[in-house]
């Protein structure tokens, strides 16, 4: 428990650095784009990440989960393995993707480069899923805690001297944005490549097991495929969510600009604040995957039941307060940091939303860890079905608008929470309150 909480507390402290260095980002992109700018880069960027997802096909989960659970001297022959097979993987994708992404509709709007940008950034991405993996797995966090927080400060030094020093029109100044996500994940895979080289090197050199490339694609894609699944489902609907969201406020007689205008504050402004606590959820997501699966392998079901007392009690512990500085000093944070008093209501309705969320990130590592991804893809398949046709029915009422789809946001919430929950508690033998009540399965 001590290695857990002390790899959880590092990632959370290099997390929160990077939140403070997220925000910033966020509004410097909200001053510098401006509300139809701002709408315009989050709009495509879920675009962007599922392109970036299909990339990475969730090798960090599925080797990270792998090293957890197997002796280190299958190490050195699956990560062979999984160094051709990603070879492979780009070769093949590569091309793929240089014949269907200009030709996306999507793009249309946004500068032309946009389109090449995001297909160079493709091979990265696959290269950058291994080293990340590796790490994860090998539960190293300072590594994982130093690739989050360069990242995200590379990113603002970009954002920071391009704008200062030049001037852009609306369209190209999206585009010079989203360049500077993608060169701040070029520099820190520069970073854990190296790192990662060094403990190959150092892999190499152990005894090792040799094992059959069948045998480890089996294992990998075991979790790679559900998981994949997963996130492609959930990049999909936030692909989809901002079209979503912007043809039921036309039906309830908004303007597309105004439509635009209010996803960007949703999204770009509310969305950003609001999980501004969620860094120590994500943390907990990245040393439970390893560390449940380690203890699921083992059948060590007391350690089980008292990492998912733990993990919910902390988030007790920061999430009740952070939603309820949120709710009553709404409006001084949305004026003071983004310039916009419209946002405030956003954030002030979506408190249940955010609360569930910081629940639900850990629990997706639990189920991840044991085993049970297919089970948390069909949770994310019910809520979004929920979710998004409240958001329809009630945000195209023109007495609701954009109040109908915050509140389809926070319906979908609520069925995601109690399914993940419930799954968990049944799996590993506890009752809704925490309490043992049969043997762990």
């Amino acid at each position: 428990m001590n290695k857990f909480f002390r790899g959880t507390l590092l990632l959370a402290a290099a997390a929160f650095a990077g939140e403070c260095i997220e925000f910033l980002v966020n509004m410097v992109l909200a001053r510098e784009l401006g509300e139809r700018g701002l709408g315009m880069y989050m709009s495509i960027l879920p675009t962007i990440f599922l392109i970036v997802l299909l990339a990475s096909f969730e090798l960090p989960i599925a080797i990270s989960k792998f090293i957890a659970e197997k002796d280190k001297k299958y190490h050195y022959s699956m990560l062979n393995h999984v160094i051709k097979l990603t070879i492979i993987f780009t070769a093949i994708l590569l091309p793929l993707a240089i014949m269907i992404i200009p030709f996306i509709s999507v793009f249309n709007q946004y500068h032309p480069f946009l389109r090449w940008v995001v297909i160079a950034f493709i091979p990265i991405v696959s290269f950058s899923s291994i080293t990340r993996g590796f790490f994860m797995g090998k539960q190293q966090m300072g590594k994982i805690a130093t690739y989050n927080f360069v990242r995200k400060i590379v990113q603002l030094i970009l954002l920071v001297f391009l704008y200062q020093f030049f001037q852009f029109d609306t369209e190209t100044a999206v585009f010079i944005a989203f360049c500077t996500f993608i060169g701040s994940e070029v520099v820190v895979f520069l970073y854990l490549l190296h790192m990662f080289i060094i403990q190959f090197q150092q892999v190499k050199r152990e005894p090792s097991v040799r094992m059959s490339s069948g045998a480890v694609w089996k294992s990998l894609m075991a979790v790679s495929i559900p998981t994949t699944a997963l996130r492609v489902f959930h990049a999909l609907t936030h692909a989809v969510e901002p079209f979503l969201i912007k043809a039921a406020l036309l039906k309830a007689g908004v303007s597309g600009i105004v439509a635009t205008e209010h996803f960007g504050m949703l999204a770009g402004i509310a969305m950003t604040i609001g999980f501004f606590p969620a860094f120590i959820a994500h943390s907990f997501l990245i040393m439970l995957i390893p560390t449940v699966s380690e203890a699921y392998a083992e059948k060590n079901k007391e350690k089980l039941q008292i990492l998912l007392q733990q993990v919910c009690g902390i988030t007790f512990i920061y999430g009740i307060p952070a939603v309820t500085f949120f709710y009553l000093f709404a409006e001084p944070i949305t004026v003071n940091f983004f310039r916009s008093s419209d946002a405030a209501i956003y954030l002030q309705m979506l408190w249940p939303f955010f609360l569930l969320h910081y629940f639900i990130i850990p629990m997706q590592a639990f189920l991840i860890g044991l085993g049970l991804m297919k089970e948390a893809f069909y949770h994310f398949v019910w809520s979004t079905v929920v979710s998004f046709a409240v958001m329809f029915v009630l945000g195209s009422m023109q007495s609701l608008q954009m109040d109908g789809i915050i509140i389809g946001m926070n319906a979908g919430a609520v069925v995601l929470f109690l399914m993940h929950y419930l799954t968990i508690c049944k799996k590993i033998g506890v009752s809704m309150l925490l309490a043992p009540v049969k043997e762990f399965h």
